[in-house]
């Protein structure tokens, strides 16, 4: 796909089912990774288009979307869902552009996406209330209603997936969404919007503001009719945009960073465990919030560990998106600065081993080669703070109690592996790991659309994708009738 040949304007903002002109009449430059060079512009919202699009998106409440049907809303959002399967190449290309990421993660996004609405539009019609045996002469039952308007602030790494699993979810629970993407990845939003008024979503039941989090997000997260808010991004952000919201009183669900660890003990099968030690660590080019950037070995396989991950690692290669290798570039000149800073604080550290960025690359793509450190105190900066980039660290513990001291040694709380065939200790361990998701002998267990996201900790609150997102889109209502 050429920029040029896009079926929507990325300058101006979806509202209404509409394409408005921002009311700044001012735009944002789009900068591919891959080159570090200005693909389009896309629309600088700020204050009047978040009052526009929450203002239509309210209205929606009253008019056509807030009047359909827990079915019909499943129908509208599973008829989305088949345009985006044919979509898929399309909107692939768009975030390899936007984004930075290989193809086949790109791909495997976008088929991300179109799962995410079959499962909410499947689920639509499937959050049930509650009756309570109560007193004598009285019927007391619970339903389960839409906040209202809802925004959403998500980030640059995975825009597809987040859309996904927050739009999908609160528009199946019939709410009517605002979408603040970010700044450096805006196209697959704006196109997902498109192929949402193209499959018959009601005008006003999605709307997105693009714009820079300063402007469009913090007049989105401080708008006094918003209910609700999801934000995706990170801990210093999240810190902001919660406290915005405090003060509408908005309940806000927080996905933040992550630190996550992988243990791996002495009876751990390596064959099995190795592609998920290195993936984890390096899909997207490590800008991952449950990326896997901590590998715990206990001592008698550290070694062994080591050299087969060095292995790999020293296979891998990073070039641009389009051209779909192992990495892409980061997202920004930013990233790359922020994270050569890191591994400039690793030069105490032994590096086990680095990729290598192909001949054909850009010398203006945002490139960093992925690095594995070997032998790494669990107290260094590298195995304390959160990288975003294609950073591993491999940490040696001795038995079972140290290890699981090291896992929860961080301010985090996302994910967490054990590689074990012990079954006791998988229970055990399993129990005792601060993490919203905790994985046994494998690790992201396939996306798991039906499986409960979230944090503890710097890691956030609140659960993203299952029926546990569903409930967060909602409230609870109790009705006790008495008629005795």
């Amino acid at each position: 796909m050429v920029l040029d040949e896009l079926w929507f304007d990325p300058t101006r903002c979806f509202i209404g089912n509409e394409w408005l002109t921002p009311n700044s009449a001012q735009y944002l430059d789009l900068v591919n990774p891959s080159t570090g060079q200005v693909v389009c512009q896309i629309a600088r919202g700020g204050d009047a288009d978040v009052c526009a699009a929450v203002s239509r998106a309210d209205a929606s409440l009253s008019a056509g979307w807030g009047r359909l049907s827990a079915t019909e809303r499943g129908r509208v959002l599973y008829r989305i869902g088949q345009l985006v399967q044919q979509r898929c190449e399309q909107l692939a290309r768009l975030e390899s552009i936007d984004v930075g990421k290989p193809l086949t993660q790109a791909r495997a996004d976008a088929a991300a996406l179109a799962r995410y609405l079959e499962f909410y539009a499947g689920a639509a019609d499937k959050i049930h209330g509650a009756t309570i045996p109560y007193l004598a002469g009285y019927t007391a039952y619970t339903l389960r209603e839409p906040h209202g308007v809802t925004a959403h602030i998500i980030p640059w790494n995975y825009p597809m997936q987040i859309i996904g699993r927050s739009v999908g979810a609160a528009l199946a629970m019939g709410n009517a969404a605002v979408l603040k993407p970010a700044e450096e990845a805006c196209l697959t939003a704006l196109a997902f919007a498109d192929i949402a008024r193209e499959a018959g979503l009601p005008a006003g039941a999605l709307n997105v503001v693009p714009g820079l989090g300063t402007e469009a997000g913090a007049a989105l997260a401080g708008h006094p009719l918003v209910r609700h808010l999801s934000f995706t991004g990170s801990v210093e952000v999240g810190r902001i945009v919660q406290a915005t919201a405090a003060n509408n009183v908005v309940p806000v669900t927080l996905e933040l960073g992550g630190k996550s660890p992988q243990l791996v003990f002495n009876d751990a099968d390596i064959d099995a465990a190795l592609p998920f030690l290195v993936n984890a660590g390096i899909q997207n080019a490590g800008q991952t919030c449950s990326a896997s950037s901590r590998i715990l070995v206990q001592k008698s396989m550290h070694d062994e560990v080591v050299s087969r991950m060095a292995a790999r690692y020293a296979e891998l290669r990073v070039g641009p998106a389009l051209q779909d290798l192992d990495l892409g570039p980061l997202i920004s000149a930013r990233q790359r600065d922020i994270v050569n800073g890191f591994l400039a604080q690793g030069h105490d550290l032994e590096r086990a081993a680095e990729g290598k960025i192909a001949s054909e690359s850009s010398d203006n793509g945002y490139f960093v080669v992925p690095v594995l450190f070997a032998g790494v105190n669990p107290d260094h900066i590298l195995a304390q703070q959160e990288i975003f980039g294609p950073v591993q660290t491999v940490i040696a513990f001795e038995d079972e109690d140290e290890a699981l001291a090291i896992a929860n040694g961080t301010a985090f709380g996302l994910v967490a592996s054990i590689w074990s065939r012990e079954g006791a200790r998988q229970m055990r361990l399993a129990k005792k790991l601060r993490a919203g998701q905790v994985f046994i002998n494998n690790y992201g267990a396939g996306g798991g659309v039906e499986l409960p996201f979230g944090g503890t900790g710097l890691s956030g609150h609140g659960r993203e994708k299952g029926f546990e997102a569903l409930y967060g889109f909602s409230s609870l209502k109790t009705v006790a009738a008495r008629h005795d």
